[in-house]
């Protein structure tokens, strides 16, 4: 009997061992791939004592739009936050925000409009970098930057097709945030450039894994969203699937979770190359099959990514970012 105690003490030690060993493995590799753990911006909301503002009501608010999602993620319309009680929340944190914008080609055009009203209305008084990447570096504008703001540009290649230039942005998305945003950086937002901001863009929008809903498709049955339909795409969404149509011109979220959308995206773009497979909507299509799957903890509604030459609907009572009216046979190298 002592040597069969013994024998299972020395096999629980041995296990726990093991554990111990495959504990230390996984977090490593976790720590070397550049996902970093999550810090908590999200979760710990902690306000200033004494902060005075309006008495929230349960009762009383918008009820002409949906404001939650199935999965009981918010759906951020305005009317439904308070802007002075968010930013005095995350001021408390000291986060930093990075912005990716691709200028490539003659979209280069769009970019002090868009670097202009950023400075306007995009996470003021916040510590802001934004990455250009363009192929025309000496005709990035200066504009000038409030304090803690920033502008870092990176050189790419052009392309004669822009369905390629589309598609490179999540390999160059997800080797910034590998080689130059871990450990700095808590929030990232992946923006177009042929946009600018006409409102607050804020602490609102903050999120684990944000999404937009494209202004196109909001009022649609999902049998007319453009996803992805061929089954040999792995940006494939099958009849009867999907929840909303996601911008590919709008996204965002925490870092390490933009991370893993640049890379599954990515990955499952490159292996349908491979297969001779080009999805409808490059990026765009794989990532509304990745959030189907992966759903978003915050949805940002039409106003954050409207169209300018959309009519707006009464239910959408401010534009606080658009995509700009342009002529695509003059800035696109093949249409």
């Amino acid at each position: 009997m002592p040597f069969l105690n013994c024998k299972i003490l020395s096999t629980i030690l041995m296990l726990t061992l093991i554990l111990g060993v495959l504990y230390c493995y996984i977090f490593q590799s976790y720590s070397s791939s550049g996902k970093s753990l999550v810090r908590g911006h999200d979760f710990n909301l902690v306000a200033p004592n004494h902060l005075q503002y309006k008495q929230p009501s349960i009762i009383h608010g918008r009820t002409d739009v949906v404001t939650v999602t199935p999965w009981l993620a918010p759906v951020v319309w305005e009317g439904t936050f308070n802007p002075v009680l968010l930013d005095s929340i995350y001021k408390q944190k000291n986060i930093s925000i990075a912005v990716t914008v691709f200028a490539v080609g003659k979209y280069i055009m769009f970019l002090k409009n868009f670097l202009e009203t950023a400075e306007q209305h995009f996470f003021v008084g916040f510590k802001v970098h934004v990455y250009v990447f363009t192929d025309r570096p000496k005709e990035v504008p200066e504009v000038k930057m409030a304090a803690g703001r920033k502008l870092i540009v990176s050189s790419v290649p052009s392309s004669n097709r822009w369905q390629e230039i589309s598609a490179r942005r999540m390999e160059l998305i997800q080797i910034l945030i590998e080689e130059k945003l871990q450990n700095y950086t808590d929030y990232i937002f992946c923006l177009d450039v042929d946009s600018k901001f006409h409102g607050r863009w804020g602490t609102e929008s903050l999120g684990r894994l944000v999404a937009v809903i494209h202004p196109g498709y909001y009022r649609d049955d999902r049998s007319k969203f453009p996803y992805e339909r061929r089954p040999a795409s792995r940006a494939y969404v099958a009849p009867g699937e999907g929840d909303f149509y996601y911008c590919g011109g709008a996204f965002g979220g925490l870092l390490q979770e933009v991370h893993m959308l640049a890379k599954t995206c990515r990955s499952n773009f490159e292996a349908d190359a491979r297969e001779g497979i080009e999805a409808a909507w490059q990026e765009e299509s794989h990532l509304n099959s990745y959030m189907w799957v992966n759903k978003p903890s915050k949805v940002l509604s039409p106003e954050y990514l409207w169209q300018d030459f959309k009519a707006r609907n009464p239910e959408v009572h401010i534009i606080r970012f658009s995509g700009v009216v342009k002529n695509y046979a003059e800035i696109r190298p093949n249409v």
